[in-house]
C-alpha cells in the first residue's frame, strides 16, 4: 500500500495560505500529510491591511486567511511559533529549534520577504536576518508591528515614515485618515518617483499634503537619533535632524533565503527556481511567493502572482495527471486609492512631445481640481500612462493598457470618462478583464459567483478570492451585487 505523500511548507503567509486552501482536499481524502511551520505564532494574516489594523479600521480577526478548525479537521499539522533552523536534505527533514525535526517527501519555501532595513547610524543592519531594531523604530510587516504603530498613534507622536514608495503612501494615508500626524521623508523629489513625472509628482504632493501628510523631498538620511525611550529624530546630510517619535520604515524588501541557501540551493534576489517553481534537480524542493525567483524573474512583491502560484502547484504536487505549463506573468500596473487621492500608472511615461516619432505623448492637466493624465501610446495602444484624480478614466486606460487595445483617436474623450453627467459606458469590461488585481479573480468569475448566490462581498471573497486582498475592488464587487436582481 502507498504511503500518503508527506508535504512541508515553511511560512504561513498569504501565498502559503492559499497554497493549503489548494492542498486540503487532498490532505482530507488521505492521498497527502501536510504540515506547516512558521516562525509566528498567528495563523496566516493578510499583511496588506496591517496598516487598517493599526488604526482600529479592522480586527484582527477579520485579518486571518484561514480557518484553524478547518484545517484541524482535514488533518493539517500546524507548528507554528516554531524557529526553522535548517532543512537536512539528506534525510528529508526540516530542523526546528527545541523541537523534533519534520519529515518532507516534498518541501516548498514560502518564506516571504523581510523588511529591508536601510544602513543608518543607530540601526544594526544584517541583510540575513530579522534585524533588532531601537524602541519606536518598526516596519509595517508583522502583527506585532501594527501594535506599536497604534500605540505610537495613541501616544500623538509626530510619525515619521522613511519612503516614498506605494506602501510608505498608503500607511502615511492611514494614519492622518486616524488623525494621526505623519510626515513622508524621501530621497526622491517626489513620491513615486519611478512611475511619475515631474508635474504629476508635484500634484502627488500636493495632494499628499491636502490629506493631512507633510511631505519632505530629496532627504539624505544618515542614521536614527534616540535617547533613553527610543526614537527622537532622523538625521540627515540634508535637512539637520528631523523630530519624531516613531520612525515607520518603508524602503522596500528582500526576500528570506537564508534558509535555502544554508541547505546549498541557489539563491540570488530570491530562491532560484525554474518555471515550474521547483529549486531542486529531484523535484522534491520549491519555493513561491516573494522568497522566489521564478525563471529568471525576481520576487514582484504582490499577492496577484504568489497566488496564482499557490493554486498551481497545489495541483502539481496532488494530481496524477499533467499540468499544463504555468503563466505567472503579473500586471504591471500600480493603483492607489485613499483620503480622496486617486492614482494608476502603469509602463513607462518618459517619453516627451518630440523625443521620438512613433511615440505619442497626451498630457492633460488641471491642478485647481487635482487631475493630471499624461499618456504615451505606439500605433494607437498604450505603452505607459499615469493618471491623477480621474478614476474613470483610469479604469478605461487599464483595461486598454492590459488588452492591448487601441485608444480613441481624439484622446481627449477618455476626459468625459470623469464628467458626472456622462454615463461612461465605453469603461465597461468583459468577463476575462481582471477585477481584483490582489487574486486576480475576473470581472466574470466574480458574477458567476454573483449568480451562483453569493449575497455580500464576504461571501464573494470565500467563492473566488475577489475582494480578499487590499480591499480596493470591493466598491466593484458591490456593484455588481446591487446588479444581481438584474443579472437573474
Amino acid at each position: 500500500m502507498k504511503h500518503p505523500e508527506q508535504i512541508a511548507i515553511i511560512g504561513f503567509g498569504p501565498v502559503a495560505a492559499s497554497l493549503v486552501e489548494g492542498l486540503l482536499p487532498a490532505v482530507a481524502a488521505g492521498r497527502c500529510q501536510l504540515t506547516v511551520i512558521s516562525a509566528e505564532e498567528h495563523l496566516a494574516y493578510n499583511r496588506v491591511l496591517l496598516a487598517e489594523l493599526a488604526i482600529g479600521a479592522a480586527q484582527f480577526e477579520h485579518l486571518l486567511m484561514v480557518d484553524e478548525q478547518r484545517l484541524a479537521d482535514a488533518g493539517v499539522r500546524l507548528v507554528l511559533g516554531a524557529q526553522a533552523t535548517g532543512v537536512d536534505r539528506a534525510r528529508r527533514r526540516v530542523l526546528i529549534r527545541g523541537k523534533e525535526a519534520v519529515p518532507y517527501d516534498r518541501l516548498v519555501f514560502a518564506t516571504g520577504a523581510r523588511a529591508m532595513i536601510p544602513s543608518l547610524n543607530g540601526l544594526n543592519f544584517d541583510p540575513h536576518a530579522d534585524t533588532a531594531l531601537p524602541e519606536r523604530v518598526f516596519a509595517l510587516r508583522t502583527v506585532d508591528d501594527a501594535h506599536q504603530l497604534q500605540q505610537s498613534l495613541a501616544d500623538g507622536r509626530r510619525i515619521l515614515i522613511l519612503g516614498g514608495g506605494i506602501l510608505g503612501i498608503e500607511a502615511a494615508l492611514a494614519i492622518a485618515a486616524a488623525g494621526g500626524h505623519p510626515t513622508l521623508v524621501h530621497h526622491g523629489p517626489a513620491p513615486l518617483g519611478r512611475v511619475v513625472d515631474s508635474d504629476g509628482g508635484a500634484l502627488l504632493t500636493r495632494c499628499l499634503l491636502q490629506a493631512g501628510v507633510e511631505v519632505i523631498s530629496e532627504v539624505k538620511a544618515t542614521g536614527v537619533v534616540k535617547d533613553e525611550h527610543g526614537f527622537t529624530a532622523l538625521a540627515t546630510s540634508t535637512h539637520g535632524e528631523i523630530p519624531g517619535g516613531a520612525l515607520l520604515i518603508s524602503t522596500g524588501v528582500r526576500a528570506r533565503t537564508e534558509l535555502a541557501e544554508g541547505c546549498g540551493l541557489a539563491v540570488g534576489r530570491g530562491i532560484q527556481t525554474n518555471s515550474y517553481l521547483c529549486a531542486d534537480t529531484e523535484q522534491r524542493i520549491y519555493a513561491l511567493g516573494d522568497c522566489a525567483e521564478v525563471d529568471g524573474a525576481p520576487p514582484v512583491g504582490l499577492l496577484a502572482p504568489g497566488w496564482a502560484q499557490a493554486s498551481w502547484l497545489a495541483q502539481h504536487l496532488t494530481s496524477e495527471a499533467e499540468i499544463p505549463a504555468p503563466d505567472f506573468s503579473a500586471s504591471d500596473v500600480l493603483m492607489l486609492k485613499g483620503q480622496g487621492i486617486e492614482v494608476a500608472a502603469a509602463g513607462d511615461i518618459s517619453a516627451g512631445f518630440w523625443d521620438n516619432p512613433e511615440l505619442q505623448a497626451t498630457v492633460f492637466a488641471d491642478p485647481s481640481a487635482g487631475r493630471y493624465l499624461k499618456v504615451v501610446t505606439l500605433d494607437g495602444a498604450v505603452t505607459g500612462f499615469l493618471s491623477i484624480g480621474l478614476p474613470q478614466t483610469s479604469a478605461e486606460l487599464v483595461l486598454a493598457y492590459e488588452r492591448g487595445s487601441a485608444l480613441p483617436q481624439d484622446r481627449s474623450t477618455l476626459l468625459r470618462l470623469d464628467d458626472p453627467a456622462v454615463d461612461p459606458s465605453s469603461a465597461i469590461p468583459s468577463d476575462d478583464d481582471q477585477l481584483c488585481r490582489c487574486s486576480g479573480a475576473t470581472y466574470g468569475q466574480v458574477a458567476h459567483s454573483v449568480a451562483e448566490g453569493c449575497t455580500t462581498v464576504a461571501q464573494v471573497g470565500e467563492s473566488c478570492r475577489a475582494g480578499t486582498g487590499c480591499g480596493g475592488c470591493k466598491s466593484k464587487i458591490e456593484e455588481l451585487l446591487n446588479k444581481a436582481p438584474a443579472l437573474a
